[in-house]
């Protein structure tokens, strides 16, 4: 169970703050508990996930140790790359749904190789891939930016200077 001002990723909203811890009370005289979060990104909105919930992916954000671990271990990640586009859209949404760092580092790295082969070559990439990318790195970048102290924007930036030592 988290706690109040615990930070969390919340599904694909990203890096949510916990609020509260609240009790609902419905008509029928049914108490439930929910987490009330506030997106940190995302201002004046307000979400309650009931506690019990096991639907959506919730879990704490990680350590400023895995962090640089993660990022020291970039440059030993594997691009995965599947030649049929269905099954790399289906494999590439899979991992993005699962919110874990080293997935989404794992698509944007796939990804941008991807697309300096196929700018070599004169052709663009699938859209869907942009799309996917788009989406890994703002998530990436808002879990690391909080961990880091630093703004979104500057995560790749961050990522680069340690990785190119």
């Amino acid at each position: 169970m988290f706690k109040v001002n615990d930070y969390i990723m919340y599904g694909m909203t990203g890096v949510c703050k916990i609020l509260d811890i609240s009790n609902e009370k419905f008509i029928n005289n049914e108490h439930r508990k929910y987490y009330v979060l506030s997106p940190i990104y995302y201002d004046k909105t307000i979400i309650k996930v009931p506690v019990d919930n096991n639907k959506i992916q919730m879990r704490k954000i990680i350590s400023k140790e895995n962090v640089t671990l993660l990022i020291n271990d970039i440059p030993n990640m594997e691009a995965l790359w599947i030649d049929d586009e269905k099954k790399r859209n289906q494999q590439f949404k899979t991992m993005l749904k699962s919110g874990q760092c080293e997935d989404l580092i794992k698509l944007i790295k796939s990804i941008n190789f991807n697309k300096e082969y196929t700018k070599s070559l004169g052709k663009k990439t699938y859209q869907s891939d942009n799309d996917i990318m788009k989406e890994a790195e703002r998530l990436l970048n808002e879990e690391f930016a909080i961990i880091l102290n630093i703004s979104p924007s500057e995560v790749t930036s961050y990522i680069f200077s340690q990785t190119s030592q």
